[in-house]
This record gives C-alpha cells, structure tokens and sequence, in this order.
C-alpha cells in the first residue's frame, strides 16, 4: 500500500481493532477430601497426576499498525500534494495545483464561494491559461462557447480522483481543516458544516440557456440578467465552466456529499446539517 494514502486509512483500520479483546477462561477443581478410618492407618494419598505442558496461548487480539502521527499544519503542503497526486494519478495534471498552504487555500476557498468574490490568489488551483472568451459585441455579447474548453483539465481532475479515497484523506486531515477554520476567526464552528453549505451552493446553480448574455459597463464583462449577477462567486463560476463541465462538476459534487455523510460521525465535531 502506498505509504502517504496509508495515513488517509488508518483511522478505519483503527476502528476495527476497537473491537479486538482478550479472552480468558480458568476453572479449579477442588482437591479431593482424604477420610480416615480409626486404627486403620490412612492409605498414602495417590501420586499427582501428571502436569501437563502449558498449551501455547493463542492471542485473540487483532493486531494493527501503530497509528501514524497527525502531519503538522505548517509541514503539512509537501504531504497533501503528494497525497493528491496519488488521488489524480496523472503527473501532467498536477500542474494546475498550488503548493503552497495547501490546506489554507482550500478553507478560505470554500468559505468564500458563497460569498460574492473570492481573491484569485487564496485559491488552490492557478488560473486557467489565456483570458476570457466572448463572442458577439453590445447587445449581442455573450459568453463564447469555446470557453468551456479553458476549464476542461480542472473537470478532468475532479472526475479523475477517487471519491471514496478522497474523503478518507479528509477524514484524516480534518483537523488541520478545522484549525485553518478557527484561525479564520470561527473557533465555535465546524468547517464540515461550512463545506456542506458551499457544495448545497454550487449544486444549486441555476441551468441558464446558452449562449449567457453579458455587459461590459467598465473594465469586466458582468451578466446583463441581473439575477444572475447577484448569484454568489461560486455560482457565477459554475455558469462560467458551460453547461456541460458545470453537469459534470454537479455530479461530482453529489457523490462527495453523499460520502461525507455516510462519514459524518468520523469527523470532529459532527455536524448539525445531518
């Protein structure tokens, strides 16, 4: 077994052996009372029987590998990224990933995709190559089709990691996920629940009609529809991936969910969203 995704299981091998016990059982039998008759002298008692070797112990404990110490939130970049790479399995992908802070970078991400922006450099991935394809001008001015196509590695990343094996690496480093969490300013609160809330966001995205118009009032293009311009960052990117990336995305999303909730209790603190 690969030795870093080895730590992101150790914790369901831990459980099993909560159920390991010893088992012992010992019987005495009481020595045999000697009677004696008046003027007859006693007979000499019999010899003792025979001891017999002790029969080898037969140990009913499971035995598991000692558990690996939690990694450190500031050595902890060089550990995720190798773990990640394992979940992707293709080196060429992980070039789209940021090194550094790893663990940060996902909490204030994920903490702000609800919201209405969200800083370009807080996020764990780098930016897809080129600029932002429009096609049409003034009224006419929408969303390109071919822009879709930017963001075709990142959706080729999502689909290609493991959804089981990422949660368990979740479940291993959720703590490091929840001190990030409290350094941010919510110590009484769970980053699980804050993750749930951001995928329920993403997964309600709208499905909008292409081409999707838009403005350019100044500097950046916005959407003309303006309920779709009040929509939260993390909606808007959606919308911005193309209908089809954004459906492949979704069901990613919802098999994370519904892992995370066949393993909410293995994760600190629960959450009350379940």
């Amino acid at each position: 077994m690969n030795k870093k995704m080895s730590f992101a299981i150790a914790a369901l091998i831990l459980l099993g052996a909560a159920f390991a016990a010893y088992l012992f059982w010992q019987s005495e039998q009481p020595e045999p009372e000697i009677v004696q008759i008046r003027n007859i002298p006693p007979s000499p008692p019999p010899p003792p029987p025979p001891v017999p070797a002790p029969a080898p112990t037969v140990s009913r404990e499971i035995k598991t590998p000692p558990a690996q110490p939690l990694v450190q939130l500031a050595k902890s970049d060089s550990f995720v990224f190798d773990a990640l790479a394992d979940l992707v399995g293709n080196p060429a992908l992980m070039k789209f990933f940021r090194s550094e802070q790893i663990i940060r970078k996902i909490v204030v991400t994920v903490d702000n995709l609800p919201q209405q922006r969200v800083p370009v450099k807080v996020m764990p991935f780098k930016p897809p190559a080129g600029s932002f394809l429009t096609a049409g001008a003034e009224e006419n001015l929408a969303i390109s089709p071919k822009n879709s196509g930017r963001y075709a590695s990142y959706v080729e990343i999502a689909e290609a990691i493991d959804t089981k094996k990422l949660v368990e690496l979740y479940v291993r480093l959720y703590p490091l996920f929840q001190q990030v969490y409290g350094e941010l300013g919510y110590p009484d609160k769970n980053f699980n629940d804050q993750l749930i809330e951001t995928m329920d966001d993403l997964l309600d995205t709208p499905v909008v009609k292409e081409p999707i118009k838009l403005v350019q009032p100044k500097y950046f293009y916005q959407y003309a529809d303006p309920g779709l311009e009040a929509l939260s960052i993390g909606q808007k990117i959606m919308l911005r991936l193309g209908s089809k990336n954004g459906k492949r995305v979704k069901n990613k999303l919802l098999g994370i969910k519904q892992e995370l909730e066949l393993r909410a209790n293995a994760i600190g603190g629960g959450s009350d969203r379940w």
